[in-house]
């Protein structure tokens, strides 16, 4: 298919496509002529995966592009790519606090983690994002939202291994890898999204008399 009907299939701008290709986010298409080039289908599931983590996922283009560098290695692994997908959606990694408010803050994540018995690496990025999370629950004195984590953490496992099982269940190593990224980036977007509307029919259900 020529760039046009690229376009068309997507929904993406012809200008944009070209600016995803000089980034390195969509490979080039096949150039048949000196003024003509051609794409074709992984082109188009290319396309969507990209506009999926930008528009969806609310991801930088340097962080998509490195997620798709990962996702395109030869014989890379799903545990491998997660582990690229987790770093790409998660903070910035500007340490807060004091160090003694650090040190607190890792302790308690740590703790956190040997009572749900995880297997967590101490580079993990969400442990990196915990502990800032626990350091600005202290440094607001709202000790009391603390109470809250290990109810996210036992959400959060079982979430994650429904995710990992339906990916498992993906024939081909490509689908495992397209549903582990996203899983993660577009996952994200979508906890966010039920727990709004979770908290309004909560709030709701409290706020009515009796």
């Amino acid at each position: 298919m020529r760039i046009g009907e690229l376009a068309q299939r997507t929904g993406v701008p012809i200008p944009t496509i070209k600016y995803y290709t000089r980034e390195g986010l969509l490979p080039p298409g096949e150039r048949i002529s000196p003024n003509q080039v051609r794409y074709a289908d992984p082109h188009v599931r290319r396309l969507k995966l990209i506009r999926a983590m930008l528009e969806v996922g609310g991801m930088s283009v340097a962080a998509v592009r490195e997620v798709l560098e990962r996702v395109d290695v030869p014989g890379r692994t799903v545990h491998g790519v997660l582990g690229v997908a987790q770093s790409a959606v998660s903070g910035s990694g500007v340490a807060r606090g004091t160090e003694a408010q650090r040190e607190r803050a890792e302790r308690a994540a740590d703790e956190l983690v040997r009572r749900h018995g995880w297997a967590v690496k101490p580079g993990n990025p969400g442990r990196a994002d915990l502990v800032q999370l626990i350091v600005t629950y202290h440094d607001l004195d709202r000790d009391d939202l603390l109470t809250l984590l290990d109810a996210y953490a036992t959400a959060a496992e079982g979430l994650a291994r429904a995710e990992l099982s339906t990916v498992a269940a993906v024939p081909t190593v490509d689908g495992k890898v397209e549903g582990v990224v996203l899983g993660t980036v577009l996952g994200d977007a979508a906890m966010a999204a039920l727990r709004r509307m979770a908290q309004e029919s909560a709030s709701a259900r409290l706020a009515q008399p009796g």
